[in-house]
């Protein structure tokens, strides 16, 4: 995945023994959440946390600092992704969420793992040169960015042998998933005794049934590009929002082609089948304007995220639940990297004095 996504990694691990799955996600706290989120990556995590055995859901804060260095914006944000996700059906109960950087052992893991890969593996990162193109500066946390992502997918203890992690990427994301790759080879072929490895070699499973979301100007929805509508945004910020997508300037009358049109791209995102056809109709036969296609997303986006914003203003008057349900998830993920860090110390020849 890119040095600095707005959705990080997610990672299914199955133990073939029991059938039982394991996924781990990741989303960054840089801005409040958009569509471009919840269609890419939100909404699937939500459904896994009932399919799945068990499922760590994290706000990855460390990532985030590679581009956000305001401490109270840092904050903020990460209270407000633990919102959102509590606000879209996140169940406490079902799925363990927290904040990576309650999570020590994965900074440690990163420091095990830096060492044992040459820069030039590093250098060779696509991304990385992207971001730096675009003006971001290219400190070193953005440089070794992929090897706090592999710190990330490799923390919460290994499966048994034999069992498969397979990581769910797009395929712009699937550089960084080798460098998680390389490092897990590394470190067993340097540290684990033939045959006995400690880290399983993820799996990337390339994705292209991900909707890609347009935003407000026809590229990739992104808060890079400052194109996105927020899952929360309302009122004259959402409608302003949705009347400034970019169109072509077919009058009216004219029939048009729906699969050409950024606001259909959104509507079919939310438009059951039935209605997505009767639209697309619509802008075929002429008639339809693009003003008409607004109206109706800004409709359907209303009626979609309705109850979520309602849970939203009951939980940000409730806090201290929010942060009780982070301390809980936190603890819980501890346990696990660290059950995975006592064998790597050992492994590593870390003395330790506890």
């Amino acid at each position: 995945m890119p040095p600095a996504p707005d959705t990080a990694l997610s990672s299914p691990e199955t133990d073939d023994a029991d059938t039982q799955t394991i996924v781990t996600s990741g989303i960054q706290p840089s801005g409040r959440l958009h569509l471009g989120n919840y269609f890419g990556a939100i909404r699937r995590h939500i459904a896994l946390q009932k399919e799945a055995h068990e499922a760590l859901y994290f706000i990855v804060n460390y990532h985030a600092m590679t581009t956000v260095q305001d401490p109270e914006a840092l904050r903020e944000h990460t209270l407000d992704v633990a919102l959102d996700y509590l606000a879209l059906g996140l169940d406490p109960d079902e799925a363990t969420l927290f904040v990576q950087s309650d999570v020590p052992q994965v900074a440690e893991l990163t420091w095990v793992f830096l060492n044992l890969l040459p820069t030039s593996r590093l250098e060779k990162g696509v991304a990385y040169k992207e971001k730096v193109a675009e003006g971001l500066t290219p400190n070193a946390g953005l440089f070794t960015y992929p090897v706090l992502q592999a710190a990330d997918i490799l923390a919460y203890d290994a499966p048994p042998a034999g069992a498969e992690l397979r990581v769910p990427v797009g395929r712009d994301q699937r550089q960084n998933i080798e460098v998680a790759r390389d490092v897990a080879r590394r470190f067993n072929n340097t540290f684990c005794e033939k045959g006995a490895p400690l880290f399983p070699v993820p799996e990337a499973e390339i994705l292209d049934d991900v909707a890609t979301v347009p935003g407000l100007d026809g590229r990739k929805m992104s808060k890079s590009y400052d194109n996105t509508i927020g899952i929360f945004d309302e009122g004259d910020t959402l409608e302003e929002k949705v009347y400034s997508i970019v169109t072509d300037s077919a009058p009216l009358d004219e029939p048009k082609d729906p699969e050409a049109d950024n606001v259909f791209a959104l509507i079919k995102l939310f438009a059951p089948d039935e209605k997505r056809e009767e639209i697309a109709e619509q802008y075929r036969a002429g008639g339809y304007g693009y003003g008409h296609a607004k109206d109706a997303l800004l409709g359907m986006i209303e009626a979609h995220f309705a109850k979520a914003r309602q849970r939203r203003k009951e939980l940000v008057e409730r806090e201290d639940y929010v942060r009780d349900v982070l301390r809980e998830g936190a603890k819980k993920a501890r346990e696990r990297a660290e059950a995975l860090m006592a064998k790597v110390r050992k492994r590593v020849g870390l003395v330790t004095s506890a």
